[in-house]
């Protein structure tokens, strides 16, 4: 996961921002089946 996209998650979540989750989780999702097979496991922390 992109270090901005994990930030932006982290204080999402610490101001219990519901919609703005949900956003980022659809982002996360998409990037996800843009990047393919070959990167999911190498970018984990």
């Amino acid at each position: 996961m992109p270090q901005w996209l994990c930030n932006q998650l982290m204080r999402a979540f610490q101001q219990k921002d519901r919609r703005q989750i949900k956003l980022l989780n659809d982002c996360w999702y998409f990037y996800r089946t843009k990047q393919g097979p070959k990167e999911q496991s190498s970018g984990s922390l």
